[in-house]
C-alpha cells in the first residue's frame, strides 16, 4: 500500500473577500474529491483572501499509480480554474508500513 500526499500553493488575484475564496476553494476541493476520488482540504492561509493551500491525499496498491492521480489533480486544477494562479505543488508518495 502506498499513500500519496501533495501540497498545491494558490493564488486567487480576482478574489475580493473570504467568502469568495471561500466560494472557489469549495468547488476545487468537491470537484477533486469526485473526479478523482483523494482526500483534500484546506491546510494553510485561511485568514488570506488570495491565498490558498491544499492539501491532497490518495491510497493505492501502486507508487506509480498514486504519483500519477496527484499528478492529474493538479492538471486539472489548472486546466479548470484559469483564474487561479498555481505558485507551487509538492507530491510525494511514501509507502505505508
Amino acid at each position: 500500500m502506498n499513500v500519496g500526499v501533495c501540497k498545491l500553493e494558490l493564488r486567487l488575484p480576482e478574489n475580493q473577500s473570504l467568502k469568495g475564496k471561500r466560494r472557489v476553494v469549495k468547488s476545487i476541493v468537491a470537484r477533486l474529491q469526485n473526479e478523482y476520488n483523494v482526500s483534500v482540504a484546506e491546510i494553510d492561509n485561511q485568514e488570506l483572501w488570495q491565498l490558498a493551500t491544499l492539501g491532497i491525499s490518495c491510497v493505492s496498491n501502486h507508487r506509480m499509480h498514486a504519483d500519477e492521480m496527484l499528478s492529474q489533480a493538479v492538471k486539472y486544477v489548472a486546466r479548470n480554474y484559469p483564474d487561479v494562479e498555481m505558485l507551487g505543488s509538492e507530491r510525494e508518495v511514501f509507502p505505508a508500513l
